[in-house]
């Protein structure tokens, strides 16, 4: 064999030796801890505070929709018949409220003002009869029985001219002073009353709490929704995080404002996120021992790491997976 040919069996064998030990650290080589998370976000429920019938959707699910935009229109006919009924009971109660505070009418005050006059004399007639009959029961003419009804019709007139004082007074200035208050407390309840009708015919024009897109009608138009509950959510796509559930053996050196790098495969791209929520106690458990095996159960912590910047296009439900043996800790 020439010189030649021994040189290329020697680098034949030096080549397939090294690929023999490439292919064995490869394939020894321990894999990449790698860590799945899920993209959240804020969502809110659009809900009424009355049971309504929808009438209409301002805006279709994956609509955008600014803060305070109207979204859902409901219709209650109940209500306008509660604001008609409570604007008529004001009505009644302002108008007890007047009388009580302007008095009688004149004809009311003239007939008032004729029958205190009128017990007013039958008491002065009662005084004298009363007096002429003391005088003539003392002459001992008259007797003791004859006294004690002067005396008690004596009673009587002054009685009924103090009821005919009151009468009358009362046709002059009005209801007594508690009467006006009532009256008053009446009107002041029957406007609190029409408030609170108008307050809810308010709620039947829904707002968006919050500015993002339009996630999920719960409600077809026309059909009946009770008080709390959801009509549509809403998803602020300005408010996301990612979360991951994470084995408690990989939280040694973890701390809140720790940076992670995550690749997200739904944009093709890596996003740096910031630790901003870990769990102070520990869920289900990912890694159960056996007694075989001697080990110990590995509880779950949820923990939740921010989007340091703005990411485009960045949604609920999307991916991030982080390499953990490459955090920095």
């Amino acid at each position: 064999m020439s010189v030649a040919k021994r040189i290329l069996a020697v680098v034949a064998v030096l080549l397939a030796a090294g690929l023999l030990l490439a292919a064995a650290w490869w394939s020894s080589r321990p894999a990449p801890d790698l860590v799945q998370g899920e993209v959240e976000a804020t969502q809110v429920n659009v809900s009424a505070k009355i049971p309504a019938r929808l009438a209409s959707l301002a805006a279709r699910e994956g609509q955008k929709v600014a803060e305070g935009d109207p979204v859902v229109m409901l219709e209650s006919p109940e209500l306008t018949a509660r604001l008609q009924q409570a604007e008529a009971a004001r009505a009644a109660a302002a108008a007890v409220r007047d009388k009580a505070y302007a008095g009688g009418r004149e004809g009311e005050i003239r007939a008032g003002r004729e029958v205190w006059q009128r017990a007013m004399h039958a008491r002065e007639r009662a005084e004298k009869t009363f007096a002429r009959v003391e005088r003539l029961h003392a002459d001992g003419v008259l007797p003791t029985q004859r006294g004690d009804e002067a005396e008690a019709n004596l009673v009587t007139s002054r009685d009924a001219e103090e009821a005919a004082r009151a009468t009358y007074d009362m046709a002059v200035n009005g209801a007594r002073r508690e009467d006006k208050a009532a009256a008053a407390a009446t009107v002041d309840r029957a406007n609190a009353a029409i408030a609170e009708v108008e307050a809810f015919r308010a709620e039947t024009t829904l707002t968006a709490p919050v500015a993002g897109e339009v996630y999920r009608k719960h409600v077809e138009v026309g059909e009946l929704v009770g008080a709390g509950y959801p009509i549509v959510t809403i998803v602020d796509l300005t408010d996301v995080w990612v979360t991951f559930n994470l084995r408690e053996d990989r939280l040694a050196g973890l701390a809140i404002g720790d940076r992670l790098t995550a690749r997200v495969p739904a944009l093709g791209r890596e996003i740096e996120l910031a630790v901003s929520f870990i769990a102070p106690q520990g869920d289900f458990a990912t890694w159960r021992s056996t007694s075989a095996q001697g080990g110990f159960d590995l509880k779950t912590f949820e923990m939740r790491a921010r989007p340091v910047a703005p990411v485009a296009g960045l949604r609920p439900g999307m991916s991030a997976i982080v390499k953990w043996d490459r955090i920095p800790r």
